[in-house]
């Protein structure tokens, strides 16, 4: 079965109908949003990095390859959840919704990624 396209897209940012399935990646809901502007589908709690990795990773840039590490350590151990988030790739057109500032560096990054390695390799 072919898989949709992963996009990734902040919880303020307002959803569209070519967001496709909405995903919250985040273990917290992301601050001053509610649930109806938020339209998520889908709220996987348990993908998102460990409480201790998060307060650890801290948004610092100066972390991110280590960060990316402990996370796709983790994500390797966690096979249910990310078994799940590949049944909705799967589906169709996927959006990761996450509430960091940094676009470039926060578990959403890390996580499409890692979910493309997933589809590819077909396990």
């Amino acid at each position: 079965m072919a898989s949709g396209p992963i996009v990734l897209k902040r919880a303020y940012q307002p959803a569209a109908p070519e967001d496709g399935q909405r995903v919250l990646v985040d273990r917290l809901w992301p601050r001053g949003v509610s649930k109806e502007t938020a339209a998520i589908d889908l709220w996987l709690k348990a993908i998102a990095p460990s409480t201790a990795l998060r307060q650890w990773f801290g948004h610092d840039p100066a972390l991110w390859g280590e960060f990316q590490q402990r996370y796709r350590a983790e994500l390797d151990a966690n096979g249910e959840v990310v078994g799940q988030l590949k049944e909705v790739i799967q589906a169709g057109r996927t959006t990761l919704v996450y509430g960091a500032r940094d676009e470039a560096h926060n578990d959403a990054v890390v996580l499409a990624d890692y979910m493309a390695g997933v589809i590819s390799a077909g396990s």
